[in-house]
């Protein structure tokens, strides 16, 4: 974070449109505040999208490390099982277990 990014919010208002392009160009958030405080973030599109891609993988990776300790320690379930289940609770019966036997 570099200090320049950081201004006041009615600086913001005075010169949006010089902040705005400044942010699209560098592609860093500004922080903007209010009486000293920092209270609101501007972000272009681009820049918080790739961020909450990041969060996303993030999120995924840390629950494909969950399943994997999960069915390390013997808590997974048989997907045939879990599968039939499935398909008992939402068909009343298994439907397709010849259509999921391997090949």
């Amino acid at each position: 974070m570099d200090l320049q990014d950081i201004q006041p919010l009615s600086d913001f208002q005075r010169n949006a449109k010089a902040h705005i392009r400044r942010t699209k160009k560098t592609g860093r958030p500004s922080i903007l505040t209010v009486n000293g405080h920092a209270e609101v973030i501007v972000q272009d599109v681009k820049s918080y999208q790739a961020l909450v891609a990041k969060a996303q993988e993030a999120e995924d990776i840390r629950r494909l490390r969950r399943s994997l300790e999960e069915a390390r320690a013997g808590r997974g379930y048989d997907a045939e099982k879990a599968l039939d289940a499935l398909e008992v609770k939402h068909f009343g019966k298994v439907i397709s277990r010849n259509s999921r036997k391997k090949k």
